[in-house]
């Protein structure tokens, strides 16, 4: 169990106990909140129901976004407003200096939307949320969700309901695919978190289960994964060796896909055999974990998992 893991869980930072009067409000703060991308998507957190209780953009301290106070720094933004969470909106040349800031001046959960960081900022802030006890979740990510409770990131509302089954996906688009059609079947979900698609994670799939892997109100987890490297592969096998006990049903996207050739994604392309679909499907099965062959089949599987 990593320092990250024994600071807190993920869902205490988004939304606390229920039962506080506090559940689902917890303060948080957007960097880049004036840009046209953060603006575009703070309007819709905050249409969800999300509690975005400040902003950061360099030198318009004073300035307020449609009600919601904006900060010179993440220093000034955090003693305002004790927040824990931040959702990182700027460009990716100015992604590590903000994703720094934001750590140092107490942010535990680092919700980092930018895609095309460069591979070695990415690696300078993961490592540095682990000194400071944070976590990070992207870069490129479309960010997490709790249904019908909260949301930082980019994903559309629609395809969400609350229920008790968690998604994680590589991919933002499947993920809201994904989750359409299991609210379609009456599978709500409890969390759907975005890994991100680049070949640094902030949260990587293994972490990811970890968070969910004792809670009760978790009856199930939907993986989206994609091809390229070999994180399926490695969640495979630490299903197998933990004894992970929950109900888990599998996605690979870009099946069809020629080898040695980027798709979208950063960390999709597959080298030979390595990171294939054969490969990710082959040890999904040792693992006891159906893979379907498209979105539609997901709450299919479920289902019959469900049953047994």
């Amino acid at each position: 169990m990593t320092t990250v893991e024994k600071t807190f869980n993920i869902f205490d930072i988004l939304v606390g106990n229920k039962g506080d009067k506090d559940f689902g409000k917890k303060p948080v703060v957007i960097q880049g909140i004036t840009g046209s991308y953060g603006s575009t998507h703070t309007r819709l957190m905050k249409a969800y129901g999300t509690n975005i209780a400040a902003g950061v953009t360099p030198g318009k301290g004073g300035q307020n976004f449609e009600g919601t106070p904006v900060y010179d720094t993440m220093a000034d933004a955090v003693k305002a407003t004790g927040a824990q969470i931040s959702g990182i909106f700027v460009p990716a040349p100015f992604f590590l200096k903000a994703a720094i800031e934001a750590l140092d001046s107490g942010i535990k959960l680092l919700v980092a939307i930018p895609e095309h960081v460069p591979i070695r900022d990415s690696i300078k802030v993961l490592e540095h949320a682990r000194k400071k006890g944070a976590r990070m979740v992207g870069p490129n990510t479309p960010g997490v969700i709790v249904p019908e409770v909260m949301k930082v990131g980019i994903m559309p509302a629609q395809p969400f309901k609350a229920g008790s089954t968690v998604v994680f996906s590589r991919s933002g688009t499947l993920m809201y695919e994904v989750s359409y059609n299991l609210t379609n079947k009456g599978y709500g979900q409890r969390l759907c978190l975005g890994i991100g698609g680049d070949p640094i994670n902030g949260t990587n799939l293994i972490e990811a289960f970890d968070l969910i892997r004792d809670r009760s109100d978790v009856d199930s987890v939907v993986v989206v994964g994609e091809i390229g490297g070999d994180a399926e592969e490695q969640l495979a096998e630490y299903i197998i060796r933990t004894s992970f006990d929950k109900p888990v049903i599998a996605y690979i996207a870009g099946r069809a896909a020629p080898k040695e050739k980027r798709m979208g994604h950063a960390g999709a392309i597959v080298y030979g055999n390595y990171g294939s679909a054969e490969s990710k499907v082959a040890n999904y099965a040792k693992a006891g974990v159906p893979v379907a062959k498209r979105p539609a089949e997901v709450p299919e599987l479920l289902a019959k998992k469900l049953r047994k």
